[in-house]
């Protein structure tokens, strides 16, 4: 059975942590404000990992499939309709970026960083969105 508490405390830190990077991030002060570099970029793994968390917990508590890879949860959750395809390639990619960002940290642009806080992390909030209208649903 899906623990809907533990889904709702992880839904809320995405909310959380999106909401942070968009008021307190400043992402044009990335490559000379150290702090603002750190802020921004736990901020997203942080978020990001939620969401992982979230899928991992609805795949398997649903047995829905079998992941090989973290970004496969949103495929399978895309399939089952738990969220739309466009959405999870888009989380699909955005493992990617986390796995970047804990991985190969060296090797992070600066430039897709900015492009996420401005433009991507509105699909962290789709995500939670569309999770909370599945349970509702009682999927």
């Amino acid at each position: 059975m899906t623990d809907e508490a533990l889904i709702e405390k992880k839904l809320y830190r995405i909310e959380t942590a999106v909401a942070e990077v968009r008021t307190l991030g400043r992402p044009e002060l990335l490559a000379t404000d150290v702090v603002q570099e750190r802020f921004i970029l736990f901020t997203l793994q942080a978020a990001i990992q939620a969401a992982i968390d979230v899928a991992t917990h609805i795949v398997a508590d649903q047995r829905l499939g079998e992941p090989s890879a973290a970004r496969d949860l949103f495929t399978i959750l895309g399939r089952r309709g738990v969220i739309d395809g466009p959405l999870a390639e888009r989380l699909a990619r955005m493992v990617g970026f986390r796995n970047i960002l804990v991985h190969e940290y060296e090797d992070l642009d600066l430039e897709i960083v900015r492009h996420i806080v401005r433009e991507d992390v509105g699909d962290l909030l789709a995500f939670a969105s569309a999770v909370r209208n599945s349970i509702a649903d009682g999927a």
